[in-house]
């Protein structure tokens, strides 16, 4: 079978299952809605980032994000849905990789469009705060923004192949990104900066510190991204359906 009549019937399926869209609502939502606050709030931090401020509402957007992957792939493992996916498509490596791409098309997509408008919200509360920002800053930060967010997406989905679970692949990313990684931070320094949310962060922040960049620190984001991709497409072909 074509790759194409794959990845058109694969985007029918996050079309027509609401809580996909739904995510990525959330997501949009979540994001421009703390990114709002934080554009109004206290400016005095002698640390104070204007470009992170804006764009910190992806911090807890972010889980609509991973949601939304783990959700695509762990609803195949629902009802014998993947038999019969796979019954249509037998070669188990195209359909992995026609699920990744409608995964990582809307997620971009919203994310590009979610960290603009973050960003003209809480430009509008910080008000001269912003004023040393560069467009450069900007716009890196905008592109960035909806690169991390297609990459948490994607690992949540890689691991949610590997886990068969959406659940599970949710009870594990959701409080490593929110609790332990701080934690893990906190104990280890630079360790911490090759994290997965870590690393795809920097790009967030008008100045960085440390061994990585903006751009190297996504890379090895997407180093994860594809370690998950390629491990959750190796328990897919070792598994039966």
């Amino acid at each position: 079978m074509e790759f194409t009549p794959v990845l058109r019937s694969e985007w029918l399926k996050i079309r027509t299952l609401r809580s996909l869209p739904g995510a990525l609502l959330a997501l949009f939502a979540a994001t421009t809605a703390f990114s709002a606050i934080a554009g109004v709030s206290e400016t005095s931090d002698p640390d104070f980032d204007p470009l992170f401020t804006a764009l910190s509402g992806v911090i807890p957007g972010q889980i609509a994000a991973v949601a939304f992957g783990a959700v695509a792939v762990s609803t195949e493992f629902h009802s014998g849905a993947l038999r019969l996916t796979l019954a249509a498509v037998p070669r188990r490596g195209r359909w992995f990789a026609a699920k990744a791409a409608v995964i990582a098309v809307p997620a971009l997509l919203t994310g590009w469009l979610t960290a603009l408008t973050a960003l003209l919200l809480a430009r509008a509360g910080l008000g001269t705060a912003a004023d040393g920002l560069s467009t450069g800053e900007q716009v890196r930060g905008v592109v960035g923004c909806g690169v991390y967010l297609m990459l948490m997406a994607l690992f949540a989905a890689g691991l949610a192949a590997l886990l068969r679970s959406g659940v599970a692949t949710l009870s594990l990313m959701v409080p490593f990104i929110l609790v332990v990684s701080f934690v893990i931070g906190d104990a280890t320094g630079t360790v911490a900066d090759f994290l997965p949310d870590k690393a795809g962060q920097l790009v967030l922040h008008e100045t960085h510190e440390g061994t990585l960049g903006p751009w190297s620190g996504l890379a090895v984001t997407a180093l994860w991204t594809a370690a998950a991709l390629l491990v959750g497409a190796w328990r897919l072909r070792r598994r039966d359906a």
